[in-house]
């Protein structure tokens, strides 16, 4: 059961109900975000919610019957919309796409995926400058300094950040220069991280773990708006199955069934869904016709030179004929009513 109080209700009120709460044989859990302050409920107690509902400071109350309450979309009926400002928003009405190199390699680098995105009307770039590679002999990224020199030229052509952190003493450091701290299937389940980012005021990719359930990555969601962050962006990337053919699953299926669940916006990676350059374009148009709101994709000047990931990153080319056929399927599911 999920309670929302109302704005303006004091201290004595939130104890009275509380109380009240407790008394009927539920625990209760406080959460204040930057939208609302809840009131989650634990335990299977069969109550006429009207005598809650009737409480002096309840806006409203909500049975919701799995364990992610907070991200389910059973008490919200609005779905989620996240504003980055400049006009940039995240939301179920629009596409959106989110391009840039696995990693930040140099300036010159990040200037000419820059300009590349504005011609393109693009208006997010994700790159790495914290690399969690799985050989430790691998490039790692140009930390903090590559940080600044990426976010000093998106913010330049009003383009917005999406940048991995990887541990909680990370975060403070890059606050100033991130608009959209993206958690890496490796973090999924780094609950201390997620907590810590639930404290934040800036918004939250999450990207689902390579070998979680839909529950566990809904529960991982839960973790950050549980802490007080509701700006929560789910991200299907793949997932770890039997097959060598490609490099992960990308589970199209989890697409519309998050979105059936969550009123979090959806996005998919299918570059490291599929992980080979000449299937990335057909699987982000796959991605997007079974409802995705935003696409993350890795492209790069010179992609058999990037210095990680060069096996699925899009050429210049290749990613302005994905851009242009993927808005043509978001514009032809609008023209179906299939928003």
């Amino acid at each position: 059961m999920l309670i929302r109080l109302q704005n303006g209700c004091t201290p004595y009120q939130e104890s009275k109900i509380q109380e009240t709460i407790a008394a009927m044989g539920f625990s209760t859990t406080a959460v204040v975000t930057q939208v609302a302050k809840y009131i989650v409920c634990s335990g299977s107690v069969d109550v006429d919610i009207r005598q809650i509902g009737a409480l002096t400071g309840v806006a409203d109350i909500h049975h919701v019957d799995n364990e992610s309450i907070l991200v389910s979309k059973q008490w919200k009926v609005k779905d989620t919309s996240i504003d980055l400002g400049d006009g940039v928003t995240i939301s179920r009405n629009d596409l959106s796409i989110a391009l840039g190199p696995c990693a930040i390699e140099s300036e010159q680098q990040i200037d000419t995926i820059v300009n590349f995105l504005s011609d393109q009307r693009i208006r997010v770039m994700r790159g790495g400058v914290f690399k969690p590679r799985s050989s430790p002999y691998a490039f790692r990224g140009l930390g903090l300094d590559g940080l600044k020199l990426f976010s000093a030229a998106c913010r330049a052509k009003g383009i917005k950040v999406v940048t991995e952190v990887m541990q909680v003493s990370q975060i403070e450091a890059m606050y100033p220069y991130v608009d959209v701290f993206q958690v890496g299937t490796r973090n999924a389940q780094n609950f201390n991280l997620l907590e810590a980012l639930g404290k934040q005021d800036k918004p939250v990719l999450l990207k689902r773990g390579m070998s979680s359930t839909i529950a566990e990555f809904l529960a991982s969601a839960e973790y950050v708006f549980s802490s007080g962050n509701e700006r929560i962006i789910l991200c299907e990337r793949g997932i770890r199955t039997f097959e060598k053919a490609y490099r992960n699953t990308l589970d199209l299926n989890a697409i519309p069934l998050l979105k059936a669940k969550s009123h979090l916006p959806v996005f998919s990676d299918p570059s490291h869904g599929v992980g080979i350059r000449a299937f990335v374009q057909d699987m982000a148009l796959s991605s997007v016709m079974a409802g995705a709101d935003g696409v993350l994709m890795e492209i790069h000047p010179t992609p058999e030179r990037a210095f990680s990931d060069a096996q699925q990153t899009l050429s210049f080319a290749e990613a302005k004929q994905a851009i242009a056929f993927m808005r043509e399927c978001a514009d032809m599911k609008r023209g179906w009513g299939m928003t």
